[in-house]
């Protein structure tokens, strides 16, 4: 497994914490909300990648992850945060994957000790909503502060900025 290495010191952003941005992004949509909030609140962006990739084809896709969920796997990601005891706050962006978020993510938030850190998820859909995609992540950060989630839809990720930063002035995040 590598090792994600930031070669300067996390930039705090205007609350004076340190931000990191991790997504697992499939389409793209995920990394569009991503860049938005490192846009704005001047963090560090993360890729959660896995060490065996999904198929490409849509379809596929969604057969390995459906069996991923019902096995309650967790599949070995391709790289690590090397400091994350240096970040304040962390959104962590995610497609809904059949309801929830995709088994990936649970693998990186048991990755790393988070008791008090503030946490906060973001989601993209393809037409599915939030179902259990939030209340699923505060079960798995029970430790850490858990701030409101933000929700769009795939298709308006691209120009969802402005709803991004209403979102992180209702946080608290930016001023």
């Amino acid at each position: 497994m590598g090792t994600f290495n930031m070669e300067t010191k996390a930039q705090k952003n205007t609350s004076g914490k340190k931000v990191l941005i991790a997504y697992f992004s499939r389409s793209g949509n995920t990394k569009a909300v991503a860049n938005h909030i490192k846009n704005l609140t001047g963090g560090d962006l993360f890729e959660i990648e896995v060490a065996k990739p999904y198929p490409a084809e849509y379809h596929a896709c969604t057969e390995v992850a459906k069996k991923e969920k019902e096995a309650n796997a967790r599949p070995e990601l391709k790289t690590k945060v090397k400091n994350m005891e240096e970040y304040d706050i962390i959104f962590i962006g995610y497609p809904n994957w059949w309801g929830t978020m995709p088994m990936p993510i649970l693998t990186f938030l048991e990755s790393y000790k988070l008791d008090g850190k503030i946490v906060i998820p973001f989601c993209t859909h393809g037409g599915g909503g939030e179902q259990n995609c939030f209340k699923d992540f505060v079960k798995n950060t029970n430790k850490a502060v858990n701030k409101k989630g933000f929700l769009v839809s795939g298709g308006m990720a691209e120009s969802a900025r402005p709803q991004v930063e209403k979102w992180l002035r209702e946080i608290d995040v930016i001023k």
